[in-house]
C-alpha cells in the first residue's frame, strides 16, 4: 500500500504513473495481438471485421472500466481519511453495483446486437464475422468489470505493482492464446475474442488470490454488504456512473464517426482502425496521468491536502506536455512504419491515410493533455458534472462531423475530427477549474 498524502509530489507521482503506464501498456496489448495475429492469419477481411466493431467494444468496456475508476475513487479518500470500515464498505458496495451494470449490459448486448451491427454499417461481407468477436467480448463483460474493480481497489490504496504482474501473465497468455486458436486450431476471428476473454479471467482469478491472501483490509464479510450508507451509495453512484458516461460519451461520439468510416470501404476501415490502435498507444500517458490523479487528488482529497493536489495537477501537465511531443516527432518519423507493425499490411493506401491521421492530430496533442489531467483532477476533489459536461460536447461534436465534414471531404473530415471537438471541449474544464472553491482552498 502507498499513503499519496505524506512525502515529495512529483516523486510519489512518478512511482504510482509507472506501474499504471507498464500496466495500461500491456493492456493495449491485448487488442494489438488481436489485431496484428487476426492481420497475418486471416487477410486484411477479417481484420475489417474487427475493426468495424472496435468502436462498440471500447464503448462498453471503456464505461465499465470508468465505472470501476470512479468507485476506487470513493475508496482512495476513504483510505487517505484513514477509514479502514469505508474502506471495505466501499468495496463491497463497488462488487455489488458492477454485478448490476455488468449483468445488465451483457444481456442488452446479446439481444441487441444484430441491431448494433446493423447501426454501424457494417459491410454485408463483414457482418458474420464481425459478430462472432463482438459477441464473446459482450459475454466476458462480468469479467471484465471485476477485474477492473479489484485491480482499481488496489490502486486505491497505493498498490499499482501487483495490478501490472498480474497483467503482465496474462498478456503473455492472451498472446500464446491468439496463436493457439487462430493460427494452430483455425477457429478464425472468434479464436482471438475467446483468448482474450480467457485471459481476462486468470488475472482476475490471480487478483482475488492475491488480495485474500495480502490485504486485510480488503476483506470482506457479509456485514460489509448489508445495509448500504445512503450518503456513500450516492457518492459511489455519482463518481463511477460520472466516470463511466464520461468514457461512454467520449466512444458514442467515435462510434457515430465509425458508422460514417464504415461506409468509405475496407481500405479506411483497416487504415483507421491502426490508426486508432497507434493513437491508444500516443494517448496511453495521458491516461496513466489522468488516473494517477484521480487517485492522488482522491487521498489528498480525504486527507484535506489541497495544496498537493494543486502541486501534482502542475506536474501532471508538465509531464504530459513533454510526451505529447515525443508522439510528435515519432509520428513524422516512424509513422508509416507503426502502420506496418500494427497491420502487417503493404496497402500503400491504408499506410498513407493512416499515418495522415497520425501527422496531423500530434499536432494537437497539449489540448487532451489539459482535458485529461484537469477532469480527472475534478473527479478525484468531487467535481462530477464539468468532466461530463465536457464529454457531451466531444460526442455533439463528433456526431455534427461524421454529418457533415465525413461525407463532404472523406476520410479528411474523420482526420480533423478529434483536434476540433479537443478545442471545444477543453474550454469548460479550464473555466470551472478556475472557478472551483475547493481548488481556492489553502
Amino acid at each position: 500500500m502507498k499513503d499519496l498524502t505524506r512525502g515529495k509530489v512529483s516523486k510519489l507521482i512518478i512511482s504510482f504513473a509507472l506501474p499504471v503506464f507498464l500496466g495500461n501498456l500491456l493492456q493495449l496489448t491485448y487488442s494489438i495481438a488481436d489485431t496484428r495475429i487476426v492481420g497475418s492469419f486471416l487477410g486484411e477481411g477479417a481484420l475489417a471485421a474487427v475493426g468495424s466493431t472496435s468502436t462498440i467494444s471500447n464503448l462498453i468496456i471503456g464505461f465499465l472500466l470508468g465505472t470501476a475508476n470512479g468507485f476506487a475513487i470513493i475508496t482512495a479518500q476513504c483510505f487517505g481519511a484513514g477509514n479502514t470500515k469505508r474502506v471495505k464498505k466501499s468495496f463491497a458496495m463497488a462488487i455489488m453495483i458492477g454485478t448490476v451494470v455488468s449483468l445488465s449490459l451483457t444481456i442488452a448486448g446479446v439481444l441487441g446486437i444484430d441491431a448494433i451491427l446493423h447501426f454501424l454499417n457494417v459491410p454485408k461481407q463483414l457482418f458474420e464475422e464481425a459478430k462472432q468477436y463482438i459477441l464473446i467480448i459482450i459475454a466476458g463483460l462480468g469479467i471484465t468489470m471485476f477485474y477492473d474493480i479489484l485491480a482499481g481497489v488496489m490502486r486505491a490504496i497505493g498498490d499499482t505493482i501487483t495490478p501490472l504482474l498480474i497483467l503482465a501473465v496474462s498478456v503473455i497468455l492472451n498472446v500464446v492464446g491468439d496463436f493457439l486458436f487462430v493460427g494452430v486450431f483455425q477457429t478464425g476471428v472468434w479464436g482471438a475474442a475467446a483468448a482474450t476473454v480467457l485471459a481476462q479471467f486468470l488475472a482476475l482469478l490471480a487478483c482475488v488470490l492475491y488480495m485474500i491472501k495480502k490485504y486485510e483490509i480488503l476483506h470482506l464479510k457479509k456485514e460489509h454488504f448489508k445495509k448500504p450508507e445512503k450518503t456513500m451509495l450516492k457518492n459511489m453512484l455519482n463518481s463511477g456512473f460520472s466516470m463511466g458516461f464520461m468514457s461512454s460519451l467520449v466512444n458514442i461520439g467515435s462510434l457515430t464517426l465509425q458508422t460514417a468510416i464504415n461506409r468509405l470501404g475496407q481500405n479506411i476501415i483497416v487504415a483507421h482502425t491502426a490508426a486508432r490502435k497507434i493513437t491508444e498507444i500516443y494517448m496511453i500517458m495521458l491516461s496513466v496521468f489522468g488516473q494517477t490523479m484521480a487517485t492522488f487528488c482522491g487521498q489528498n482529497m480525504g486527507a484535506g491536502k489541497i495544496d498537493r493536489i494543486r502541486e501534482g495537477m502542475k506536474l501532471s501537465v508538465l509531464y504530459t506536455f513533454l510526451w505529447s511531443v515525443l508522439v510528435m516527432i515519432a509520428s513524422y518519423t516512424l509513422g508509416e512504419e507503426l502502420v506496418y507493425m500494427v497491420t502487417g499490411t503493404h496497402s500503400a493506401v491504408v499506410i498513407k491515410n493512416a499515418s495522415d491521421y497520425l501527422k496531423f492530430d500530434t499536432l494537437f496533442y497539449f489540448v487532451p493533455s489539459l482535458i485529461s489531467i484537469i477532469r480527472n483532477v475534478m473527479q478525484g476533489i468531487g467535481d462530477h458534472i464539468t468532466p461530463l459536461v465536457s464529454s457531451t460536447l466531444e460526442m455533439v461534436g463528433k456526431i455534427v462531423i461524421a454529418a457533415t465534414l465525413v461525407p463532404m471531404f472523406h476520410y479528411t473530415g474523420v482526420i480533423v475530427a478529434e483536434p476540433i471537438v479537443w478545442f471545444v471541449m477543453v474550454i469548460p474544464l479550464i473555466i470551472q477549474i478556475m472557478r472551483s472553491p475547493v481548488m481556492k482552498k489553502k
